[in-house]
């Protein structure tokens, strides 16, 4: 009995130590905290789910982006972090028992491994290619690796003025400008974005419009910053619209006084040069500028009326530097004094008969006033005055391609102030055979003032500029009959010295 009992008692104990070792084998248990940030701003992601792997256990981020795992058995465990518009993130994370373990997550977008579009392929017009109509379909390519819907901005320069054509937000790959100016340079360039990714920018590439070669009227107007720009363009008198507008010259520099030769198929033109006033040539598209005057000057009373002549031939010009008249080859060459005024008056404009035997001129003295106006030969030699002793401005000199006209302009008021302001001053043309002049200025509007007329080039019309007398007003370019009918019609508004050919 004995025996049976120590048996039983030391099953007994042998069971109790068996427990007693499994409690002492038990796992112990850890925290896992840590924090759900964006990857670039590290600004906290709240309601970030996280899951914890193997185990399956799953919490939630505050509004802080902070989160906390209790009771985890000490181990090797995955933890990820998901949240909708975010790229799912793992963290490794080993638990220790009565240890709290840190994890931070740093989410990106979900966009974060997409790649933008490849660069657009400029394919149409042909990089530097000319002679391209004033209307141009321009193509290009670019494709996305993810299949996302690409929109292109395009952008237009040229090499005449800072105007900017942009157009935003395309999703064809082509696209037609239209109205471009003819004769210009053109540099255009397309941006393309997924809208998940910056922008990817092409080459720059240029084309040239063409030449226009038939416009007959050239024209000034001032530019934003205050320079004189030369204009060419038509005039279409069904639709009373203008045609074809040329800009010439650039804005950064101030060119005025357009004057077209037939011969040379150039148009001479004043431009400020190193602080001086100067003759320049250029084609009839604004190319090949040429300076061609450069030890003397143009030079007198008042730039905005100083005017100069062309040979008939085109192979000479006449300009004026104070009292003195110079003649010089197109090419700058040549240069040769052939007048002098005998009193000091300033030769302040000039114009030069087809034939080249006859020189008219106007002079005044230093406040613009004692005009004179007289014609001269070659040999410089007055042969005819048709104004003199008189009060009050005048101007706007052109001979008749016959020599038996020249066109003036005369202020009747004979109004004189210090800051040149005409009141009343109309067109005149003086025949040389009867010796008069006639006023053709009589349909002009009260208050206000003919200026820098020209024949027109069959000598049946004139072309010249109107504005109010009040100095500050638009002035507009304006057509009449030679006879000075009631038929005045306005061509280019807010325009100056006119040129017609």
């Amino acid at each position: 009995m004995k025996r049976t009992f120590n048996i039983v008692l030391v099953f007994v104990l042998s069971l109790f130590l068996s427990c007693n070792e499994d409690t002492v084998d038990l796992v112990g248990l850890g925290t896992i905290t840590g924090r759900v940030v964006e990857a670039n701003s590290f600004n906290p992601i709240e309601n970030a789910k996280i899951t914890l792997s193997p185990s399956n256990n799953t919490v939630f981020s505050d509004i802080e982006g902070y989160f906390s795992i209790h009771d985890v058995e000490a181990g090797d465990y995955s933890v990820s972090a998901t949240k909708e518009n975010y790229l799912t993130s793992f963290e490794p994370a080993t638990v220790t028992m009565n240890l709290e373990v840190n994890v931070i997550f740093e989410m990106e977008d979900e966009t974060a491994l997409n790649r933008p579009p490849s660069t657009p392929i400029l394919l149409t017009p042909i990089d530097g290619i000319e002679d391209q109509e004033i209307s141009v379909e321009l193509i290009w390519s670019s494709k996305d690796p993810e299949s996302d819907e690409i929109t292109y901005r395009l952008e237009l320069k040229n090499d005449i003025n800072n105007d900017i054509i942009k157009v935003e937000d395309l999703i064809d790959t082509t696209y037609v400008v239209s109205d471009l100016k003819y004769g210009v340079k053109y540099f255009w360039q397309v941006a393309a974005t997924d809208n998940i990714n910056p922008e990817v920018l092409s080459l720059v590439n240029s084309f040239k419009t063409k030449i226009n070669s038939g416009n007959r009227y050239f024209y000034v107007q001032k530019s934003a910053n205050n320079n004189n720009v030369i204009y060419s363009a038509n005039y279409n008198e069904t639709t009373n619209l203008t045609e074809n507008e040329v800009q010439l010259t650039t804005d950064d520099q101030n060119s005025w006084r357009p004057r077209k030769n037939q011969a040379s198929d150039l148009i001479a033109f004043l431009r400020i040069y190193n602080n001086e006033t100067h003759l320049f040539t250029m084609k009839q598209d604004g190319s090949n500028v040429s300076q061609v005057t450069s030890g003397v000057s143009v030079t007198g009373f008042n730039f905005n009326e100083i005017d100069f002549s062309w040979s008939s031939n085109g192979d000479r010009l006449l300009y004026s530097h104070y009292d003195k008249l110079y003649i010089i080859n197109k090419d700058g060459s040549g240069l040769q004094q052939i007048y002098q005024t005998t009193d000091g008056s300033f030769i302040t404009e000039c114009d030069w008969s087809n034939d080249e035997s006859i020189i008219a001129l106007k002079t005044n003295d230093v406040t613009g006033f004692n005009v004179s106006i007289y014609t001269i030969n070659m040999e410089g030699t007055t042969l005819t005055t048709i104004l003199s002793g008189v009060n009050g401005a005048a101007g706007g000199l052109n001979i008749s391609v016959d020599n038996k006209l020249l066109m003036y302009t005369y202020d009747i008021s004979e109004y004189e102030n210090a800051d040149n302001r005409q009141l009343d001053t109309h067109i005149f043309v003086y025949d040389f055979v009867a010796d008069e002049a006639t006023d053709i200025s009589l349909n002009k509007t009260a208050g206000t003032n003919d200026l820098d007329p020209r024949f027109s080039p069959n000598e049946a019309e004139v072309i010249f500029v109107n504005t109010s007398n009040d100095g500050i007003s638009t002035k507009s370019i304006y057509k009449m009959s030679i006879a000075g009918n009631n038929d005045r019609l306005e061509l280019f508004r807010d325009s100056i010295m006119p040129d017609w050919e």
